[in-house]
């Protein structure tokens, strides 16, 4: 069996919680204009970037070198994370330092990729202690948490959340066990409370099983689902179209080249609209870009420092 690469470093003790950010009563932002990106044909890219060690712009750092469109269309901030409040039993949105230090900086670490064109959402990640996105005990819980996530989205000006069920440990700290409600009601709570942003789907745990409950499926009120497991196929296990769906997953660097555009060829020849990548960091990855967008959209990438 394959498992995630993700290396999910964290800083711990420093961080702030965004309940704690919200609280500071600070004027919301909105979501800079797009400017028109020069038209690209072919699937939506998506680039996955660890904050705590790289920096989100270097998203906007990569074009294609013929037409100038953006390789990337979406970057994911990994990652917020859902906590454990064991005074109020309840889970809370969580922001290290460094997710922190990128919302809190939005004008110079999010605005830029918007202005060009790129989509800019939060993926939210377990964290060790027992609350996730599987396991609310009402109905209301999981609204409530639906209303901090929406919240932050307004907050900083993002365009939407990424869902990620890994770490959680259910049980941990009185918690229970993951339960079939917890996930359809979280969903369908967070699309009322924001009907035109991103809600993508990182398809893997407990959460990802757990789409439907009460006459109710939620796949529908997803905008993309992807692969999880980096230098594989797989088609995520949700009914929604091709067109938002990865089954391709690459780790840039981590991936080879060959594999990256084997994936990127599979993707165009079975007609999927969106590929997955995670782990892009600052050096010149250009030559792992290329392997890529060359079977994507017909063109090498160029990068940009």
């Amino acid at each position: 069996m394959f498992t995630p690469v993700r290396s999910r470093i964290r800083t711990a003790a420093l961080a702030l919680s965004a309940i704690t950010a919200l609280a500071l009563g600070a004027t919301a932002t909105t979501g800079a204009a797009a400017a028109p990106a020069p038209a690209k044909q072919g699937p939506t890219s998506v680039a996955y970037v660890e904050v705590n060690n790289n920096s989100m712009l270097n998203v906007g750092k990569y074009t294609l070198a013929n037409g100038g469109g953006n390789v990337f269309d979406v970057a994911v901030i990994f990652a917020a994370n859902i906590n454990y409040n064991t005074g109020t039993k309840a889970a809370t949105l969580y922001f290290n330092e460094n997710v922190q230090r990128v919302l809190d900086n939005a004008a110079t670490q999010i605005r830029p990729l918007q202005q060009k064109g790129i989509k800019v959402v939060l993926s939210v990640l377990g964290n060790h202690q027992g609350a996730g996105f599987a396991n609310f005990p009402s109905r209301q819980a999981a609204s409530t948490y639906a209303k901090q996530l929406s919240d932050t989205v307004a907050k900083y000006g993002l365009d939407g959340i990424d869902f990620d069920d890994e770490y959680a440990e259910y049980g941990n700290n009185g918690t229970g066990q993951p339960n079939a409600s917890s996930f359809v009601y979280l969903v369908s709570a967070l699309r009322a409370n924001m009907p035109d942003k991103i809600i993508s789907l990182y398809n893997i745990g407990p959460a990802a099983s757990r789409l439907s409950y009460g006459g109710v499926d939620v796949s529908s009120k997803f905008d993309y689902a992807w692969n999880p497991y980096y230098g594989t196929w797989q088609v995520p296990g949700i009914a929604l179209p091709k067109s938002k769906l990865s089954p391709a997953a690459v780790e840039i660097g981590g991936t080879s080249q060959s594999t990256a555009a084997n994936l990127a060829r599979r993707t165009v020849s079975e007609g999927y609209g969106v590929y997955l990548t995670y782990n892009l960091d600052g050096a010149d990855r250009s030559a792992d870009v290329s392997a890529f967008t060359r079977e994507l959209y017909g063109s090498d990438a160029h990068y940009t420092p």
